[in-house]
């Protein structure tokens, strides 16, 4: 007969529990989210500079302003603006 251990996150003593735990849900659900495939791979987004130095040094995606969500990679002068990215950039400039 085999028998399992329940562990708690409430109980940091215990074996795989504390924050270890979290850290592993965490990450597993960092993998997980899901980057979109798309348009991305054609134009340059627009997404807050902090996001971009952030992105470099986790690898995490980044969200530009029309919504998608992919990992920086590429030079983004090689490619043209997002039109929906540039018109909602345009309309907050505006206001």
């Amino acid at each position: 007969m085999t028998s399992s251990v329940r562990v708690s996150i409430a109980d940091p003593g215990s074996p795989g529990g504390g924050t270890d735990v979290l850290d592993r849900e965490l990450e597993k659900l960092l993998n997980e989210e899901a980057i979109e495939p798309g348009d991305h791979e054609r134009f340059s987004h627009y997404v807050q500079k902090d996001k971009i130095l952030q992105s470099a040094l986790t690898g995490k995606p980044v969200k530009a302003l029309c919504g998608k969500k992919w990992t920086p990679g590429r030079d983004p002068e090689k490619f043209p603006v997002c039109p929906t990215c540039k018109a909602i950039y345009e309309k907050m400039k505006a206001e």
